[in-house]
C-alpha cells in the first residue's frame, strides 16, 4: 500500500501534537506507507533519562545491551554484548561507538510514561522502547528494520538518512556481525534536534551517524513473521491434538499404482487436518492472545509461591495498598466470538483468563489496581486479580506510612 504522492515526508507538529494532525490522518496517510519528520513532536522535551543511567542499566544482569564500534579506517565493526563492567566505558574513545539498550521501559517508570504517547497504536503491538547513546559519529550503519519505528532524539543531534525509493537494494555485507545494506543511496537526510521525531515503516533503509554525543528514544513495533506465527501456531495445534485423531482410510480402494500418492490421498489429509478445528475464531483468537502476551525476553514475572488470599488483598487495598503491574507483564484482551456469561478473554503473559467483557477492558488498560476499581469489578474480575497476583503480573504495594 502507498501513500498519495503529494504527502510531505517533513511537517512542523506547531503545537498540534505528537503526530502534528490528528491520528486518523496519520494511520490513513502515513503508517505503513511513508516515512516522516515530525519537527517538534515533543516541545521543550527533556530526556527521561541521562547517559550515564543508561550506562549503569547496561552494567546489570537480564538487561539486553550492546556495544557496537566503527572502525572508519577500514569500515571494520566490532559488537559487544552485555552485561558491561563499569571500567568498560572509561575506556572507550570520544568517537565512534554507541551503546544500545533494549527494554529501557521496562526497567525505568519515567521512560515507560512515554508510551502513553502513542495510545493511537494498539498496546499490544508496542514491543519496547529502546535507547541508544552515541559518541560523536557513533552509528550502526545503514540498515533495514522490518517492523514500524518511531526516533525521537532526546539529546544531541543525530544525522538521519533514509531511501525512501519504491524498490531500494536490500542485499546485506557478509563481513560483519550487524545486518548491514551493501549498497546504500539516501533519497532523503535531515538533521534532528531534541524533540524532533522521525517514523519509519517496515522495510526502509536509513542510517543515523550522532554529531555529537546524543540520545536515541526508539519506539518500536513488534511484527512477528509469518513463518513465526505459523510455527507457534501449529506447535499450539499439535500439543492440544488428541492421540486417537489420525490419518484414516476406511473407504480404500485397490490402488492403480501402489507407489502413487493420489488426490483422494491428500483429501483424506486435509480432512484429518480440519478435525484440529483451525478455523474456530475464538481457539484461533485464544491462540493469539496468547502468543502476542508472551515476551521474547527471559525476563518474565516470577509467580509467587506465597501469594496473599483475596481477603488479605481486601483488606491491603481498603488500608490504601495497590496492586501494581509489573513491567514486565504484558495484557491484552479480546471479545469473545461467541457470546455467554463470560464474553471476553484478558491474556496476560501467555494465559487466558475467561472474564466480562468490562473486567477484561478495565484490567488490561490499568497499570495498577485500587480499592475503587477492584470494587467496581465482578466476582470473576477480582478472582482473577488474584490469580494475576500469584502468577507475579501485580505486586502488592503498601501506602507509605507518614
Amino acid at each position: 500500500m502507498t501513500a498519495p504522492a503529494s504527502l510531505p515526508f517533513e511537517i512542523d507538529a506547531g503545537g498540534g501534537g505528537l503526530l502534528g494532525m490528528p491520528a486518523e490522518v496519520f494511520l490513513r496517510d502515513y503508517w505503513q506507507k511513508q516515512p516522516l519528520l515530525i519537527r517538534g513532536a515533543f516541545a521543550n522535551f527533556a530526556s527521561p533519562i541521562e547517559p550515564e543511567d543508561l550506562a549503569g542499566l547496561a552494567c546489570e544482569d537480564g538487561v539486553l545491551a550492546r556495544l557496537i564500534e566503527h572502525d572508519t579506517r577500514d569500515d571494520s565493526w566490532r559488537v559487544r554484548h552485555g552485561p558491561f563492567a563499569e571500567d568498560d566505558f572509561p575506556g572507550l574513545p570520544d568517537h565512534d561507538w554507541t551503546l544500545l539498550v533494549q527494554d529501557v521501559d521496562k526497567w525505568d517508570g519515567d521512560v515507560r510514561g512515554l508510551l502513553a504517547h502513542f495510545d493511537f497504536l494498539p498496546r499490544w503491538r508496542i514491543d519496547d522502547i529502546m535507547i541508544s547513546f552515541a559518541a560523536t559519529g557513533g552509528s550502526v550503519g545503514a540498515h533495514v528494520d522490518q517492523y514500524d519505528v518511531f526516533l525521537l532524539q532526546a539529546k544531541g543531534q543525530r544525522h538521519w538518512q533514509i531511501d525512501a525509493g519504491a524498490h531500494p537494494p536490500l542485499a546485506c555485507r557478509d563481513d560483519a556481525e550487524l545486518k548491514l545494506l551493501r549498497s546504500f543511496t539516501p533519497s532523503h537526510d535531515w538533521v534532528l534536534q531534541p524533540g524532533d521525531m522521525l517514523y519509519l515503516p517496515p522495510g526502509v533503509p536509513h542510517h543515523g551517524v550522532a554529531m555529537d554525543a546524543c540520545l536515541t528514544i526508539s519506539v518500536g513495533m513488534r511484527a512477528p513473521a509469518t513463518a513465526e506465527l505459523l510455527g507457534d501456531y501449529v506447535d499450539t495445534l499439535a500439543a492440544d491434538a488428541p492421540d486417537e485423531l489420525r490419518y484414516t482410510d476406511p473407504d480404500i480402494g485397490l490402488p492403480s499404482d501402489p507407489n502413487e500418492i493420489d488426490a483422494t490421498a491428500i483429501q483424506r489429509v486435509h480432512a484429518a487436518l480440519q478435525q484440529l478445528h483451525m478455523d474456530d475464531p475464538d481457539r484461533f483468537g485464544d491462540w493469539f492472545g496468547s502468543f502476542i502476551t508472551t515476551y521474547r525476553s527471559a525476563v518474565l514475572p516470577m509467580p509467587d509461591d506465597n501469594p496473599p488470599s483475596g481477603d488479605a488483598v481486601e483488606l491491603a487495598l481498603a488500608d490504601g495498598a495497590q496492586l501494581i503491574r509489573h513491567p514486565w507483564s504484558r495484557m491484552a484482551w479480546r471479545q469473545a466470538a461467541c457470546a455467554g456469561d463470560n464474553t471476553a478473554r484478558l491474556y496476560a503473559g501467555g494465559v487466558a483468563y475467561p472474564l466480562p467483557s468490562a473486567d477484561a477492558r478495565v484490567l488490561a488498560a490499568s497499570d495498577a489496581v485500587d480499592a475503587h476499581l477492584h470494587a467496581g469489578l465482578s466476582d470473576a474480575g477480582r478472582a482473577a486479580v488474584i490469580a494475576l497476583l500469584a502468577a507475579g503480573h501485580y505486586q502488592l504495594m503498601q501506602e507509605d506510612a507518614p
